[in-house]
């Protein structure tokens, strides 16, 4: 007869070497084995390197949708991971997506996340928000879930003041550009109108998903026929100088500071994005004014010889007293931080009286733009760090009233008629732009105080922090196995 197997015996070895196996990994839990406990961990280390991977994509994203450049981007996604108490982390960020890997050692394969950025309406009171959740992140007063609690809380909730706010905002802002351009009571009531009911239009075709080209053609078509109304009534005004402070809000959403700081800091693509972008909405309004001006052509109306981007220059305590009205009138429709808006208003006073001063000595546009820019860079950190806003806020509103974008709505539309002399204002506006954005970052680099931790982050990044951490130690990442130490169980 055939031996009789014994089918049993297999099956008790295998459940006595799976018993040994989980003997085994329950007493390296407990500190006998460490090379086991190791390997234990390392199953729920790929989730806490995915969260927080995930928290610095979406910090990311606010910061890059607010109009921070690349490289504070870039620097504040990295410090949130190291906050995190993760390392080997590489961010890398374009103008619409976000990339962040990380690799613990060579054997091992990277995680790499991905996040496609959604441009939304400035909030400045966000932006702060999100820059005090990394200075208690940095600090250790946050830990990762705090803060992916309190950056949902801040996305999840509204503006932080009601809608008509901003349309009044405007409309203020409207009145503090019309001082800066040197025009008369019917030229800022106009601005001041034109201001407000461009906002309600673009507001609404907004809803409506249309892009930001068409809006902009929209809101010169609409400022232009608000000028053609009032050359048909007996009205004495200048159509050039009402077009020029009805279309400044239109120009003051044009991100040419970001533009060239990602330039300026070693971030070409990005750069070349926001540049298109810039030009693309200025050739919106250009497109809006020409229609608007064909219209007046068949309504017989006569506007006479209207000259693109035409500004008379006040006396120096008018501008002042308009680029500090106007710089805080945009930073509350940005709803930047009641307490913030006076330092942010005096600081484009400071800034626009350097340039009134500049320009009536005799230096030329390019170098008083770049004068007055410094100016606003050097005293924008004190005023950020008193006010506790990020840095960011002050330049962006404190540069909205030295016009950065009407020389190139000037140029842009001299090229569509006098190739000769639009060339020499694209030249002309170009130089204006980067004097702007090169001063105000200049003024950065020498206004932030640089120790010698702050030196070392610095090194490997490109420029100042405009926004988000200067320095972040790297924190001890707390791991999620647990032990069940009565019954010797891995949960």
């Amino acid at each position: 007869m055939p031996a009789e197997v014994d089918v049993a015996q297999p099956r008790l070895d295998l459940a006595l070497e799976h018993v040994a196996h989980a003997g085994i990994l329950a007493g390296a839990v407990v500190g006998e084995t460490p090379d086991v406990a190791r390997a234990a961990s390392e199953t729920s280390e790929p989730r806490e390197i995915a969260a927080t991977l995930d928290l610095a994509l979406r910090i990311g994203e606010l910061l890059l949708s607010s109009g921070a450049g690349a490289s504070d981007v870039s620097a504040a996604m990295g410090n949130v991971a190291r906050a995190c108490g993760i390392r080997g982390c590489t961010a890398d960020v374009t103008f619409t997506r976000l990339t962040m890997s990380q690799q613990s050692s060579a054997e091992q394969p990277a995680l790499i996340q991905f996040r496609d950025v959604r441009y939304r309406d400035l909030d400045y009171g966000h932006l702060t928000a999100v820059d005090h959740l990394l200075a208690d992140l940095a600090s250790g007063e946050l830990d990762r879930e705090g803060a992916a609690a309190r950056l949902n809380r801040i996305t999840s909730t509204g503006h932080s003041r009601p809608r008509w706010s901003v349309s009044l905002s405007l409309g203020v802002m409207g009145v503090g550009i019309g001082l800066v351009l040197g025009g008369d009571w019917l030229v800022i009531l106009i601005a001041a109108l034109a201001a407000v009911m461009v906002e309600q239009l673009q507001r609404q075709m907004g809803r409506r998903r249309l892009p930001a080209f068409y809006q902009q053609v929209a809101g010169g078509l609409l400022a232009t026929l608000l000028t053609v109304a009032v050359a048909a009534t007996p009205a004495d005004a200048s159509p050039s100088l009402i077009i020029s402070s009805s279309i400044v809000l239109l120009l003051a959403g044009v991100n040419f500071l970001g533009a060239v700081q990602d330039a300026l800091t070693g971030f070409p693509v990005t750069a070349g994005a926001r540049i298109l972008e810039a030009f693309l909405a200025t050739a919106g309004i250009v497109a809006g004014v020409s229609g608007g001006l064909e219209v007046a052509k068949l309504f017989g109306v006569d506007l006479g010889a209207v000259d693109p981007g035409a500004y008379s220059v006040a006396d120096p305590l008018t501008m002042v007293v308009g680029g500090a009205i106007a710089s805080a009138a945009f930073a509350g429709a940005c709803y930047a931080p009641l307490r913030s808006l006076a330092p942010i208003g005096l600081v484009a006073a400071l800034a626009i009286g350097a340039y009134a001063i500049a320009i009536d000595r005799g230096i030329g546009i390019a170098w008083s733009s770049a004068l007055a820019a410094l100016l606003l860079g050097l005293l924008s950190y004190p005023t950020a760090v008193r006010a506790r806003i990020p840095a960011l806020v002050v330049v962006a509103a404190g540069i909205a009233p030295l016009l950065p974008g009407l020389s190139i709505y000037r140029g842009l539309t001299l090229l569509a008629t006098e190739a000769a002399d639009g060339l020499l204002a694209m030249v002309t506006a170009a130089a204006i732009a980067i004097a702007l954005s090169s001063g105000a970052i200049l003024g950065e680099y020498l206004a932030q105080p640089i120790r010698r931790e702050a030196r070392r982050l610095e090194g490997r990044l490109a420029g100042p922090r405009l926004v988000g951490m200067h320095r972040v130690r790297l924190a001890r990442r707390r791991r999620s196995t647990k032990v069940d130490t009565s019954t010797n169980r891995l949960d």
